[in-house]
């Protein structure tokens, strides 16, 4: 065989070696990525909604507050799970606190699924509700009522709701709901939370068990934090596949996409 052949012969296997080589290390770049950097997740349930809805796909920041020892799970995909293994610690590597009013995404310590509420109570802190109302260290979180709106949870039951925005005591704000201030988590004991824990709530307050259910819930480790929420990059109603794409023209809520999750307006119907 001529030398010219030879080359002729090799150039293709050359290229199939050059394009697995690409594929390998754009694979390892993505894992790196959504290991240590920015991973994204979606929505399946109303107990964050107005702030994050049924359908809201979001990217979640895990440096920012450091590594505990669920950081490194890749996501589950119905009974399939990519990657997830525990690290041998018991506290965070790096980063810095959660901030009261922090988006969360957590693993509560009964569950081996991704929870995701609001930070509302530091280490230290006394929760507790009365009458729909907010108490941090024995004081009422001030909120302002914005008007009326309706509700749709993953079964599809829809409710009148009343909206508010809540300020917490360091000044920052958000939107809260309420189906009424008389709900089963409306009246709830005081909770201390542990040195080294965080009392996580929904913003959907009568649609969400978090923290005020100790047995399900509770108190949050730091080691259990995940990541920390950023900004929406989809939305889609009805948790309707995003590869379909034929149902976008209709579904698709294009004034949710390529927002920050926080400091996002209220929004009534009433």
């Amino acid at each position: 065989m001529s030398q010219a052949s030879q080359k002729a012969a090799k150039a293709p296997t050359n290229e199939l070696w050059d394009t697995i080589v690409v594929v390998v290390e754009a694979l390892l770049i993505a894992i790196v990525l959504r290991s240590f950097l920015f991973q994204p997740f979606s929505i399946p349930t109303a107990s964050m909604q107005q702030t994050l809805m049924i359908g809201d796909y979001f990217v979640a920041n895990k440096f920012v507050w450091g590594y505990g020892k669920h950081s490194f799970s890749l996501g589950r995909y119905g009974n399939f799970t990519l990657l997830d293994f525990e690290l041998p610690i018991t506290g965070r590597i790096f980063g810095r606190e959660p901030n009261r009013g922090d988006v969360a995404v957590f693993r509560p310590v009964p569950q081996t699924i991704e929870y995701i509420k609001r930070v509302v109570g530091l280490p230290g802190d006394k929760i507790q509700m009365k009458e729909g109302r907010l108490y941090i260290n024995g004081t009422m979180v001030e909120r302002t009522e914005v008007g009326k709106s309706t509700d749709t949870d993953s079964e599809g039951d829809t409710r009148d709701v009343t909206v508010y925005t809540e300020t917490f005591p360091e000044g920052t704000t958000h939107t809260i709901q309420e189906i009424s201030d008389d709900g089963p988590l409306d009246n709830t004991q005081e909770y201390v939370v542990p040195a080294g824990h965080y009392f996580m709530m929904g913003d959907n307050r009568d649609r969400s068990a978090d923290s005020r259910v100790l047995a399900s819930v509770g108190f949050v480790p730091a080691t259990n934090l995940v990541a920390k929420a950023e900004a929406r990059f989809f939305s889609i109603t009805n948790n309707i596949p995003p590869w379909q794409i034929w149902q976008w023209p209709a579904n698709v809520r294009w004034d949710r996409m390529f927002q920050s999750v926080y400091n996002q307006p209220p929004r009534v119907t009433k």
